[in-house]
Parts: structure tokens; C-alpha cells; sequence
């Protein structure tokens, strides 16, 4: 017995990607289904066999108060409303079908609203045979006659395909058979479901012309749904267990509110990195009947509902997987080759996608409403992926795909990625109800159209000769027609037939003697005649084995057939003991049945009680959470409103106080320099008018004249200017000292800021201010500020004569309350030079005022004037 073998998936050898930088777009097809009544507003209009375009509804345009204009959606073909399910298929699933016989994978879906037809399109109705069974028929018509033998090739659960030899899968047929009770038979199939007997007729069939006859070919089938995101197995046979209750411990129903569900299946990667759902059912079938009614079981099984919008809506995307394993024969042509590298497997899907909808329309609540909202979520993440791969293939950018999203994009990722050719119908309801929805579609659909796949590589390419099947099954039939003429006997003396079996026997040489010395014909004769010898011991030599082997064979299956009918007795006995005790069972049953009835007659009435206390009770506690909602909605709202306010009154306060802060100084500041204005006015008025007196008296007063009374002091108005600023206030004044006798103030100890600007000029003076301990800047800052107690500026101006006035401008540094530095101006230096014989009328005074003519004072000389008065600050701005 030879070792099994194992193939692999993908189909073709080499890496998984394709090689080549070939590509083809998605083909997107539109399909347009008629009108449910012929009074309905449509919306949808063909242009062209390429180009669709869409109407607003009258309804739609008075809502929005505006007029909608004319969308037209281009795809590669629109089938109208008068297409048949055969030119349907002729365009878009024959071709699929052609490359999963020539090794190719092929994936196919229908998207669109619901209530616009994919199923009809992807199953179709009797005598309309849609896209699924006519791609079973086609399958089956093409290779009818090259299928090998059940359990020949098997799944090995990873994704891949095991092959057996012939005694492997005689003896799974056999444990299959002693298994199956009652075997089906089509005819008890076609009693079953009459319905899907005339799907296809006889004249709509057809058949691929690509098909290898050197191959052997098995189909199988897998059937899953996925709802809410999960992925359920609708071949599998899951028993019902009479006993476990409908529904489960904690009150909630199970699906279908019938029984507890099967078991999610997972999705896994095999070595080759390709998605397949772990643990499905692969079922492998023989025909379209059979394959059809597979797929029928399991659509018993899928999720539909009664909604607004459809009386059987799909509640689940469902995936029906067709599933060809081919391997080429031997060099006889008899059997297939045990090579695992020599087996290839291809694989169609037919996917029909549930409708996406809006639940406003649908008025879904409950398990209906969680339905939808996980049909349209995992639509949405297909529409992303298609928009992301669209943007990478565009614009050149290495975004990930969240294919992991939704388990219909994980499950479909290897088509995307370059594993096959994939196809797209959008079925479309004219209705102008479905307008908005409609046009989304149509949206996703064209963008679609945007989005390349790698093209699949070519099938492989066989070394063996071609022919081989056909050489073979002619000389069986030849052997067969001798047989039947010589009327069974050996063959042996028959030269013709002899000749016909050792044809592949060397050919005997030339055995005529000329030459009686010719000692070479002879020998090579005799050499000839002992390799045929020997060929013709070793081919009876294998037909005794094989004779051996098949007389021991069925003297083994002699021994298998008494014991199973020695188990059938001992079953039939049996049989009859539990006939007897299902008789006495069916009347205890029937009773129990009467009991059963009357308690579930209470336990209805219990049971409308309940749920009647139960919706008051739901309802009160919405109604109790809803208010509690909006209290504590209120409540929050309400802190923030007063967080809100209280911010916005500090602010403002905060504002207002630095406004009247900054007013207040600004307003002291002003009357500081009005007050020290009039000062010096009064101080130059009083100089002016003494020096009038002295003049007039003959060089000054005798000691008879009585003293002039001294201006009243003006500290009240200091103390009242004190009291308003809000800024530190100025050093009072000392008492006027004459101009000629004072000392500078510079001249003490303190270090001074020395501010003199660029654009002063030197003078050549003898005299110059010069300041020690002074830190020297062209610019006033606060760093230096900061570490001076006392501050001049060095200003220059140009007199009434035309000289240059040079003016210290003397002020204390002090701390601000913000903490910056101000400068409070204290005193002013003025340093003139005038020329002795210029004759001179104006008199030099460092006064703010302008100077004032006096007739006796051009013979005095130039003396440096000082002047007391109060400054302005310097403030950092806050």
C-alpha cells in the first residue's frame, strides 16, 4: 500500500504572488430588476449598455427645495430588466468557470440594497436557474466523464488535499456505506424538492472545452453564512437534543428562537498564507443534483426574515465554495500519479451579500435591528478597503488594509492581494423609494471599478505525453472485443491478440543464413528471443501477483460479507425486541402528550402574564433611566454654566482692575508733570523778576528794604497727589539752592545707568560729565536697570542761537509692583557754551520753558543751571 499524498493550495507552484506586474481591474457589472408595479415612480434610467443614469424623485426635490441634477455611473455592462438568467451567466460566470477548470481561482458576489434581487440573481427560481446552478451544470457537463472515484482525493482539514491510491478509497467508500443506513437516491432527492427538479433545461446547457483528459477531477462543496460578524456552518450536522431546554439559563433566546446554535467557526492561514474557515464541512459531490442538493440543505438552514422592505431578507452574507482538485493520470494512462507536488487545487466562491438598509425604512427592532447594524458595518468595511487599495494603487502610499475589520473582507483577502479574478454584480430596485440608498451603491460601485488585481498565473504544464487516457481506453476496448470473439477463452494461441499485448516487446532481427560461416544471426536471434523470454516470465510473473492479490481480496470481502450478515440477523433480532418496546413507549408517549398539552396551555397564560409584567416593567425603567438622564444632563449642565460664569466675572474683574489701575497712574502721571510744569514756570518768573528788582535798585537792595515773603509751600498738594498714585512717589524736593553753589548729584557714590544715545554728538568741551561707577548703554534696558540705583540720559538740542544744549536728565531706579523696573526723574543738568564776543540777547536757561529775553544779561557768563522737578516712570507693560 503506497503512502498517501498531500497537495497544496495555492493552485500553481511557485510563490504566492504573482511574479508579473500584469493587472486587472475589478469588473463590476449592473443588473436593473423590474418594477414590483407598473404605477411606481422609477429613478433609473439606461442609457447604453455601459452607462446607467439616475432621476431624483419629485418627493426628494420638494423636501430639499432645490432641484437635484442627473447622475450617470459608467460599469463594464448593464443588463436591463429584460435579460435572462443565461445571458447573465454567459457574461460574467462562464468565464469564472473556465479558469477554475484551468487552475485559476475566481471570486463572485452580489451587492445592492435590500429587496433588489441578488439572491434571484445568485440561486435563482424554478425554470430561472441563477448564476449558482448553471456554474454547477457547466462544471459537471465539462468533466463528467474525468471524474475519479469518492475518497480518491480527500481534504485534510489545513486547507489542502490528500490523494489516495485505489485500495485507500475502496475502503473509505466502504465504511462509508456500512454507516449510511438508508442511502438517498436522486429519485427520492427529486420527491424531496421537487421544486429545483427543472432548474436548467436540457437546451441551456453547456460545457467548458478546456478541459485536460490526461486529469482526474473531484468537486467538493462548503456552504457558510456569517451573521453578526460570525462565521456558522451550514452543512454541518448539528443533532437535536430533545431533552436541553429552547432557551438558555440566563433568558435569551437562541437562534431562530428555535434551539441553541452551532458553533462559530474561526478563521485560520494555511502555509501558504491563504484565509479558510478551520473545521467546515467539505462535502464531496458527483453531480449537479447532488451538489444542488447540498447547497439546498444548507439554504434551509440560512437567516432570512420578514422586514418592510422584503418578505424573506437575508439576514446573514452567505459564502457557497466550489472546490476543484485535479491531478494528472500515470504514463499508462490507467491511474492517477501518486505525486503530492502534482496536485492542484482551484476554488470558486459564489458570495450573495445581505442588503444594506436603513433601519428607518425597515422599522427593525430588537434581534432585527442588531442584524442590520452589523450588515451595514461590514459593508462599510468593504467599502474602506476598497477605498484604501484604490489610494495605495493611485497615489502610490503603503496604507494597511483593515481587512480584520469584518469577517467577509479576512476571508476574501487573498482575492484582493492576487489570487484570483474577482467579479461584482450590483442589482439595483428603480423604485425612487430606494433613491438615496441607490445611489450609494452606485457610488461604491464605480469607485470599485478603480481598484486592480494582480492577474493570476497560468495553469501548469504536464511533462508526460499527451493522449494517454484515450491509448488506454482503447486498448482496453480492443481487449474487450477480442475477448468477446474468442468467447472468453485464453488469448494465448491467438497470434493477432499475442502480437497486440507484446507490441512493446523488442522486434526480432533479420534471421536469414546466407553464409554457412555466418556465426552472427544466429547468436543474435538466440539474444532477442531469450529478452523477450525473459520480458514475457516478468509480465506472468506480475499477473500471478496481481491475480494473488485480487483472489485474496475477495476472499477477504467472502469474509466481510458473512459477517455483516450474521450482524444483520443479530440487528434484526434486535429489531424486533425494540419494535415491541416502542409500541408500549408510543401509548405511555401518547399520554404524556395529552399532559403535556393541558401544562402548556398554563404555561401560555403564564406566560402572557409574564411578559405583560415584564413590558410594564421595561417601560417603567426607561422611563425612569430617560429621566434620571436628562436630571443629571441638567444638573451638569447647570456646573457648567456656573463654572462658565464664574470664569467669565473673574475675568472681567481682573480686566477692569488693571484698566483702572493703569488709568489711575496714567491720570497721576499727567498732573506730576502739569504741577512740576508751573513750578519751574513760577521758579523762572521769580529769578526773573528778583533780577529785575536788584538791576533797578542800583546793583542790589539796601538793608532798609524789607524782605519779600517766600511762596508758600506746595506739600499739601504732593500729599494729596501721594495719596492718589497708585506708583511709588517722588523724593520731596529740597529747598532752592542757588544754581552757581550746588553740587552735582553725580558726583556721589551710587552706580548709575549712563544712558547716552547714538546719535549725540562729542563736543571738544573742557568740561564733560563724567560719572564714575556708571554702567554705560546706548539703549535703556532692565537688566541694566536692575543692578543701578540711579539713572541719567544724555540729551542733546540745539539752542535759539544755534549751539548745542547738552541736558543730563538725572532719576532714581525702583521696583515695580508687577516687577519690572521704573525711573522717577529727579533733577536736569543743562550744559551750554556760548562765544564771549558774539554779541548775545538771549538768556541760557535749563527751564522746560522757552528762554527769556533779558537787556542786562549778555555780559554774564556761562553757568550750568540745575532745575528740580518730577519725572516719569518706566513701566514693564504687564
Amino acid at each position: 500500500m503506497q503512502r498517501a499524498g498531500k497537495g497544496k493550495t495555492p493552485r500553481r507552484h511557485g510563490p504566492k504572488k504573482a511574479t508579473n506586474t500584469e493587472k486587472d481591474p475589478v469588473g463590476v457589472y449592473c443588473r436593473i430588476r423590474p418594477l414590483g408595479a407598473e404605477d411606481e415612480e422609477c429613478c433609473v434610467e439606461m442609457i447604453s449598455s455601459s452607462t446607467i443614469q439616475l432621476h431624483a424623485p419629485d418627493g426628494l426635490k420638494a423636501n430639499r427645495n432645490g432641484e437635484y441634477k442627473e447622475t450617470q455611473y459608467t460599469f463594464k455592462k448593464i443588463f436591463g430588466i429584460n435579460t435572462t438568467q443565461l445571458e447573465l451567466f454567459e457574461d460574467i460566470a462562464k468565464p469564472l468557470v473556465d479558469d477554475l477548470i484551468d487552475c485559476k481561482n475566481g471570486l463572485l458576489f452580489t451587492y445592492g440594497v435590500t429587496g433588489s434581487g441578488k439572491t434571484f440573481t445568485m440561486t435563482g427560481s424554478p425554470g430561472e436557474g441563477g448564476l449558482l446552478p448553471r456554474s454547477l451544470d457547466m462544471l459537471f457537463n465539462s468533466i463528467s466523464s474525468f471524474q475519479a472515484k469518492r475518497f480518491v482525493f480527500k481534504p485534510d482539514e489545513k486547507n489542502g488535499m490528500e490523494i489516495q491510491n485505489q485500495v485507500d478509497a475502496l475502503l473509505e467508500r466502504q465504511k462509508r456505506d456500512s454507516q449510511q443506513s438508508v442511502p438517498k437516491t436522486p429519485s427520492s432527492r427529486q420527491r424531496a424538492d421537487p421544486e429545483f427538479a427543472d432548474m436548467i433545461s436540457a437546451e441551456e446547457a453547456c460545457k467548458s472545452e478546456n478541459v485536460d483528459e490526461d486529469c482526474c477531477y473531484s468537486v467538493f462543496v462548503s456552504y457558510v453564512e456569517i451573521y453578526n460578524n460570525y462565521i456558522y456552518d451550514l452543512l454541518e450536522d448539528a443533532p437535536f437534543d430533545p431533552i436541553r431546554p429552547k432557551w438558555l439559563g440566563g433568558g435569551t433566546p437562541v437562534r431562530n428562537n428555535e434551539f441553541i446554535p452551532p458553533q462559530s467557526k474561526i478563521l485560520r492561514e494555511d502555509q501558504n498564507h491563504n484565509m479558510y474557515v478551520a473545521g467546515c464541512t467539505e462535502v464531496e459531490v458527483k453531480s449537479t443534483e447532488e451538489a444542488f442538493e447540498v447547497f439546498w440543505r444548507g439554504q434551509k438552514k440560512r437567516r432570512t426574515a420578514n422586514t418592510q422592505l422584503n418578505r424573506e431578507s437575508s439576514r446573514s452574507h452567505s459564502v457557497f465554495t466550489v472546490k476543484l482538485a485535479q491531478a494528472p493520470l500515470d504514463a499508462d494512462g490507467d491511474h492517477i500519479l501518486q505525486d503530492k507536488n502534482q496536485v492542484n487545487v482551484s476554488q470558486l466562491c459564489l458570495v450573495d451579500l445581505a442588503g444594506s438598509e436603513r433601519t428607518s425604512r425597515t422599522r427593525a427592532e430588537g434581534s432585527r435591528l442588531r442584524e442590520a447594524g452589523n450588515i451595514n458595518q461590514s459593508l462599510m468595511t468593504l467599502r474602506t478597503c476598497m477605498e484604501v487599495l484604490r489610494e495605495n494603487q493611485m497615489y502610490g502610499t503603503n496604507k494597511m488594509v483593515p481587512y480584520r475589520d469584518s469577517k467577509v473582507t479576512h476571508l476574501f483577502k487573498n482575492y484582493f492581494d492576487g489570487e484570483g479574478k474577482v467579479r461584482m454584480i450590483v442589482c439595483v430596485n428603480p423604485k425612487a423609494d430606494d433613491y438615496e440608498e441607490t445611489m450609494l451603491v452606485m457610488r461604491f460601485a464605480e469607485m470599485t471599478q478603480e481598484v486592480e488585481v494582480a492577474r493570476p498565473a497560468d495553469g501548469p504544464i504536464y511533462v508526460l505525453p499527451a493522449g494517454r487516457r484515450q491509448r488506454n481506453q482503447a486498448f482496453k476496448d480492443e481487449l474487450s472485443r477480442r475477448l468477446e470473439e474468442r468467447g472468453g477463452h485464453s488469448t494465448s494461441d491467438d497470434p493477432d491478440l499475442l502480437n497486440q499485448l507484446i507490441e512493446s516487446l523488442p522486434a526480432l532481427p533479420s534471421s536469414e543464413v546466407v553464409d554457412p560461416f555466418d556465426d552472427q544471426t544466429l547468436p543474435r536471434l538466440v539474444e532477442v528471443l531469450e529478452k523477450r523470454r525473459h520480458i514475457r516470465q516478468m509480465i506472468s510473473e506480475q499477473f500471478k501477483t496481481k491475480a494473488n492479490t485480487l483472489m485474496s481480496m475477495l476472499q477477504q470481502f467472502d469474509n466481510q460479507h458473512n459477517a455483516k450478515e450474521t450482524f444483520l440477523h443479530n440487528q434484526q433480532g434486535k429489531l424486533n425486541e425494540k419494535d415491541k418496546m416502542i409500541v408500549t413507549q408510543r401509548t405511555e408517549l401518547e399520554r404524556l402528550e395529552k399532559k403535556s398539552k393541558m401544562l402548556e396551555y398554563k404555561i401560555d397564560i403564564l406566560q402572557k402574564t409574564t411578559d405583560m409584567y415584564e413590558q410594564d416593567k421595561r417601560s417603567l425603567q426607561q422611563e425612569l433611566e430617560t429621566r434620571e438622564q436628562r436630571l443629571q444632563r441638567e444638573l451638569s449642565e447647570r456646573r457648567r454654566m456656573e463654572q462658565r460664569m464664574h470664569g467669565v466675572v473673574t475675568d472681567t474683574r481682573h480686566k477692569w482692575e488693571k484698566e483702572c489701575e493703569r488709568r489711575v497712574n496714567a491720570k497721576q502721571l499727567e498732573m506730576q508733570n502739569k504741577l512740576w510744569v508751573k513750578d519751574e514756570k513760577l521758579k523762572q518768573l521769580k529769578a526773573i523778576v528778583t533780577e529785575s528788582s536788584s538791576s533797578s535798585g542800583g546793583g542790589g537792595c539796601s538793608t532798609e528794604c524789607p524782605e519779600k515773603p517766600a511762596r508758600p509751600s506746595r506739600e499739601k498738594d504732593r500729599n494729596i497727589t501721594q495719596k492718589r498714585s497708585a506708583s511709588p512717589s517722588p523724593a520731596p524736593m529740597a529747598p532752592p539752592i542757588h544754581p552757581m553753589h550746588r553740587r552735582s548729584h553725580s558726583a556721589g557714590g551710587e552706580k548709575w545707568v549712563d544712558h547716552k544715545p547714538s546719535s549725540n554728538l562729542d563736543l571738544d568741551t573742557v568740561m564733560q560729565p563724567i560719572i564714575p561707577n556708571a554702567i554705560k548703554v546706548s539703549t535703556p534696558n532692565e537688566k541694566a536697570l536692575s543692578k543701578c540705583h540711579k539713572y541719567v540720559l544724555r540729551h542733546q538740542e540745539l539752542d535759539s542761537d544755534g549751539e548745542i544744549e547738552t541736558k543730563l536728565i538725572k532719576g532714581n531706579v525702583f521696583k515695580t509692583r508687577g516687577g519690572g523696573q521704573a525711573v522717577q526723574f529727579t533733577d536736569i543738568e543743562t550744559l551750554t557754551q556760548e562765544c564771549p564776543t558774539a554779541p548775545s540777547r538771549k538768556r541760557r536757561s535749563g527751564s522746560a520753558e522757552g528762554p527769556v529775553q533779558r537787556a542786562d544779561a549778555e555780559n554774564l557768563p556761562p553757568v550750568p543751571s540745575t532745575s528740580s522737578s518730577y519725572g516719569f516712570q518706566k513701566r514693564r507693560k504687564p
